[in-house]
């Protein structure tokens, strides 16, 4: 057997493995415990007659596959398939659409990023006591107001400020918070309470509200290998792809195709579920490989791979592909050591991608239509730690970008450093307030429906 034909076989055990897992915790709505052990789930009925109807009929060698090679695999194959329940009721034929209204764009800053060090208030003595060398010198900041600037390493987003095409959002929130990443994570996520617990994210029920457009299964796309929380719905979720070549060359092995055509005999209904799964993933596939193709931007991006994703997101968007939402994430923000110099490097890459995105949309006549909201899951302890960084803290700023707000520059009064809540800064904005104003504002939805509650509007 030639190495390709290996990859092949490799790669769709893992498509078939991975899309089994989910489409059967998404039939069942839970994943019960017998199938978290491994010997256990290869040995499920249903598994067993798909691969022996598959091996059967189509002369698919399909091998135990040793533990090592189905993780190496699993970071492929996963860019496919991994939530299938989104793929549910859409008919192939009918995903060659352009895209209509207006676009999201929501970048995810993961690890907890230090807004005081990102937006500084460099006339605030208190600023400075509390980091005595993590503070940023006054003459370094990038003034913007005459009590707040932005991080030395963000000139190229000093740009966008001054044209007019940001607002930023200071001391953004919720009560009670958690300050553990994960949970954090999920509550923005969900858009839930702090002590409440969802397993929806509230772009995943905007896709589930019957949402125009929403029978696309890429009609939320996240450039990345896994699909966030936010993202995954009951009925329908988002579609997580980090490379369209790639994707598209694992949807064109002749294995896969030859398991996406097999609907010659009956199956139980999970099988059956399997097979339209595949066939709706090929049919994505397909269609981001195409559009992907369209266009190919003259700007010039960092070549950091938040740079690359976000240069693919706008060649998609240029392309006028059916997609709605975009999700991309930029990692690292966790600075409880050394973090003066981290975060610079983190916060540059940023600035420079996004500047040069925010230029190529602008170039295409894309920005007018266009929201893109920065966030992270909680900023960072007012006070410094004794590594040169800082611990997990509450609240935080978050970055809205556009060519049509309402309300530019600051949004609201720099975070009071004086009343403090055992350290950390207490909110002044929950952040579902933001999440309302998008949801109804630009993606035309109900948010007391999709949230659960309603919550105050502000200016975007």
């Amino acid at each position: 057997m030639s190495k390709n034909d290996e990859f092949a076989r490799i790669s769709i055990n893992v498509v078939t493995l991975n899309t089994w897992w989910s489409a059967l915790a998404d039939l069942k709505k839970k994943r019960p415990k017998r199938f978290f052990c491994k010997r256990n789930f290869f040995r499920t009925n249903s598994l067993r007659s798909f691969l022996r109807s598959a091996k059967a009929d189509h002369h698919v060698k399909i091998k135990k596959m040793k533990r090592r090679n189905f993780i190496k695999a699993s970071a492929i194959a996963s860019t496919s398939v991994m939530v299938p329940q989104f793929l549910k009721g859409v008919n192939s034929t009918n995903i060659a659409k352009t895209r209509q209204g207006k676009n999201l764009v929501v970048i995810q800053f993961s690890g907890g990023n230090d807004g005081l060090n990102t937006i500084i208030p460099y006339q605030n003595d208190l600023y400075y006591k509390n980091r005595p060398s993590l503070g940023i010198k006054a003459n370094e900041v990038l003034k913007v107001s005459d009590s707040l600037g932005f991080n030395p390493a963000m000139e190229s987003l000093r740009s966008l400020y001054d044209e007019g095409l940001m607002s930023i959002i200071n001391s953004v929130g919720y009560p009670n918070p958690d300050r553990s990443h994960f949970r954090s994570m999920d509550i923005w996520h969900t858009a839930s309470d702090s002590d409440e617990y969802l397993s929806t994210g509230w772009l995943g029920r905007y896709l589930d509200s019957n949402c125009s457009g929403c029978q696309s299964p890429h009609h939320a796309l996240e450039v990345d290998d896994t699909l966030s929380l936010s993202l995954k719905g009951i009925e329908k979720s988002g579609f997580a792809m980090s490379n369209p070549n790639q994707l598209k060359k694992i949807s064109d092995n002749k294995f896969l195709k030859s398991i996406v055509h097999h609907h010659e005999h009956e199956h139980e209904e999970n099988v059956d579920y399997l097979y339209k799964t595949l066939v709706d993933t090929q049919a994505s596939a397909n269609y981001l490989y195409q559009k992907s193709k369209v266009h190919k931007t003259k700007v010039k991006y960092s070549k950091s791979t938040f740079g690359k994703n976000l240069k693919q997101i706008a060649e998609l968007m240029t392309a006028d592909a059916d997609i709605k939402i975009y999700y991309a994430n930029l990692g690292g923000f966790d600075t409880h050591v050394g973090q003066k110099n981290k975060q610079a490097r983190l916060l540059k890459t940023y600035s420079d991608a996004m500047s040069a995105f925010v230029k190529d949309l602008k170039n295409n006549g894309l920005l007018e239509d266009t929201l893109i909201m920065t966030f992270s899951e909680f900023g960072r302890r007012v006070q410094q730690n004794a590594s040169g960084g800082t611990d997990h803290g509450t609240a935080n700023n978050v970055f809205l970008m556009g060519g049509n707000l309402k309300k530019k520059g600051f949004y609201n009064s720099a975070p009071d450093l004086k009343k403090l809540d055992k350290g950390d800064l207490i909110y002044q904005m929950d952040f579902r307030k933001i999440y309302a104003t998008i949801l109804e504002d630009w993606l035309d939805a109900s948010p007391t429906q999709i949230l659960g509650k309603r919550f105050e509007k502000i200016i975007i």
